[in-house]
C-alpha cells in the first residue's frame, strides 16, 4: 500500500515545553488510524501539524507525498477536518454552512449545489438543509461538520475528538457516517478519541502517545493480545502510559463543557 501520511522525527515546542518529541509513524492509504493518549500527550498538536495549522519546527510531515512545510496549500486541498470544538455558524442554514466550505475549497460553481446536496444526503441532513444550524441537536451539528469536511471529497479525513459530549446514539450515528464514507470513497481517516471502545471498533491500527512521544503502535487486537487474553484497549492504555483514563476523562469533561457553552451561544 502507499502512504497517505508520514511523520519522521517530528518535534514541536511551545517555548521550553516539548509538546511533540521525535515522533515518527505512517498511515497507509485507506486505513483508519487512531491517535490515542491522555490529555497533554501531544495528539492535538500533532493533528495541527498535519493540518498545516502549526508550522513544522523539526522533522518531516508528508501528506500523499506533499511536504507540509513547503506545499501547505496542496496539502490543505487534500484534507477534510472536524476539530474538537464546534465549527459551524449557527446563524446560517445547514446548506449555507456547507456551501461556504464548498466555496472555500473552490468546488466549481457548476458542481457546487449538487455536491452540497450530496454530502447533506450522506449524513441524513438533506430534509433539514434549510433549517438554521442553531436549531440542531449536538449529533446533528457533528453530522453537519462531517458534511462540511466531506464537500471537497478529501483524500484524508482528520477527526479530532469528533464525538466528545455526544450521547451514545449520536456517537454511533457519526461513526456510521464516517465508516460509510470510508467504504464508499476509500478515504484515509486519522482520528483522536478518548473513547477506547470507539478506537477498538473503528481503527485498523492505533498509536498511543504519552508526554509527546510514541509509546506503542499496532492493530488493537495485537496490542490487547500482548497484554493478556482478556485485555481491553483501556488495559493497553494503562500499560503504556502508567496511568488510567482519569485525566483523559477530566479533559473530556472540560471539552464537553466548552462544547456546551459554544452550543449555548448558538442559541
Amino acid at each position: 500500500m502507499n502512504e497517505a501520511l508520514s511523520l519522521d522525527g517530528v518535534t514541536y515546542k511551545f517555548g521550553d515545553f516539548t509538546a511533540v518529541d521525535d515522533l515518527s509513524f505512517s498511515v497507509e492509504q485507506g486505513e483508519c488510524f487512531g491517535l490515542l493518549g491522555p490529555n497533554g500527550a501531544g495528539k492535538t498538536t500533532t493533528i495541527r501539524l498535519i493540518n498545516t495549522l502549526l508550522p513544522v519546527q523539526k522533522g518531516d510531515v508528508r501528506v500523499f507525498g506533499h511536504d507540509v512545510r513547503h506545499s501547505a496549500m496542496a496539502v490543505r486541498r487534500l484534507l477534510g477536518y472536524v476539530p474538537q470544538q464546534l465549527s459551524i455558524e449557527g446563524g446560517l442554514t445547514a446548506r449555507e454552512n456547507v456551501t461556504w466550505f464548498a466555496r472555500l475549497f473552490d468546488v466549481p460553481r457548476r458542481e457546487r449545489k449538487a455536491r452540497v446536496d450530496e454530502v447533506l444526503d450522506m449524513v441524513d441532513l438533506l430534509p433539514d438543509a434549510d433549517r438554521l444550524a442553531s436549531t440542531f441537536s449536538g449529533g446533528m451539528v457533528r453530522r453537519l461538520e462531517l458534511a462540511q469536511a466531506l464537500v471537497n471529497r478529501p483524500a484524508l479525513l482528520v477527526l479530532d475528538e469528533p464525538t466528545v459530549g455526544l450521547d451514545p446514539v449520536a456517537r454511533d450515528s457519526v461513526w456510521q457516517r464516517v465508516t460509510d464514507m470510508q467504504e464508499r470513497y476509500g478515504m484515509t481517516v486519522v482520528l483522536t478519541t478518548h473513547y477506547m471502545e470507539e478506537a477498538d471498533l473503528l481503527c485498523d491500527r492505533v498509536a498511543l502517545m504519552h508526554r509527546g512521544s510514541m509509546r506503542v503502535i499496532g492493530a488493537p487486537d495485537d496490542l490487547k493480545a500482548g497484554i493478556g487474553p482478556d485485555a481491553s484497549l483501556e488495559d493497553v492504555f494503562r500499560r503504556y502510559t502508567g496511568d488510567s483514563l482519569t485525566e483523559a476523562e477530566k479533559g473530556g469533561l472540560r471539552s464537553v463543557r466548552a462544547t456546551r457553552r459554544t452550543a449555548g451561544r448558538m442559541g
